[in-house]
């Protein structure tokens, strides 16, 4: 762990905003049957709160894609984030971590804030792969344009690789189920906590090595769960993107939040 006085401890929040329930084997892993349920998936931003800054990563959608794409929205994501006493206004920096529909969409809700994503997502999702139906489907265009109209207006800082956002704040490409897919690295009291997104959506994937259907190159999912692995301590400390068993692995930002909002810079529960 980097050296860090207690006062400049980040404070890490996983933030559910919507559900998705009847899912098959088949929707979660590749080889899954297609007639056994599975468990279901949550949506969540996380956001890490400093005395120096606040940071987001990933954005949600909002309640017309939510029917768009038949999921379910809990609690819109500004609420959320208000409910940890963080307003959208105050947000300094949003990491995109791919731009699939659900982290990449509510495009206006950040009005200060500078976006960090990596170079080749932002080629894959305008470029030639776009042409491909099954390809683009995680996509919207409409979040596509927005992140260009950003770009436009100088706002997003490009990544290669691995990349600095803050102190103690790191970004790393894994790749696999988008192009670009990149993880968050926190370094924070109980350790350097991981943001998966999806290179891990259940905790299953990394734990089994099975991978998610939805995937640009299924071999490098698999070596991303070692990348993953170097990145954290232990398996403690990695999140996996949509994964339900966050929210009971972790203790409420505050009491009233439970089932709502956790706090990852605090150890699991048990």
């Amino acid at each position: 762990m980097t050296a860090m006085n207690a006062a400049a401890d980040p404070e890490i929040y996983a933030i559910r905003y919507a559900h998705h329930d009847g899912r098959t084997e088949a929707q979660n892993f590749i080889g899954g049957d297609p007639h056994h349920a599975s468990g279901p998936l949550d949506f969540y931003v996380w956001a890490i709160k400093t005395a120096q800054r606040t940071i987001l990563v990933d954005t949600g959608f909002d309640q017309a894609m939510a029917q768009k794409r038949a999921r379910t929205v809990l609690r819109p994501v500004a609420e959320g984030l208000r409910a940890v006493g963080i307003a959208p206004d105050d947000v300094s920096d949003v990491v995109i971590t791919h731009l699939h529909y659900d982290h990449a969409g509510n495009h206006d809700l950040f009005p200060g804030a500078r976006f960090h994503l990596q170079d080749c997502e932002m080629a894959y999702a305008t470029g030639r792969c776009m042409c491909n139906a099954a390809l683009r489907m995680p996509f919207e265009a409409d979040d596509v344009a927005a992140m260009v109209r950003k770009v436009f207006a100088d706002r997003v800082t490009f990544h290669d690789g691995d990349g600095a956002i803050a102190p103690g704040v790191s970004v790393h490409r894994i790749g696999g189920h988008s192009k670009g897919l990149q993880s968050v690295r926190v370094e924070s009291r109980r350790g350097a906590v991981v943001l998966a997104s999806d290179a891990s959506h259940l905790y299953a994937h990394f734990e089994t090595g099975k991978v998610f259907p939805i995937v640009y190159d299924a071999e490098a999912v698999v070596a991303g769960y070692a990348q993953l692995r170097r990145l954290a301590p232990s398996d403690r400390h990695i999140i996996p993107g949509h994964d339900p068993d966050v929210l009971r692995r972790y203790p409420a930002a505050r009491p009233g939040l439970e089932g709502w909002a956790v706090r990852l810079d605090l150890d699991p529960i048990g």
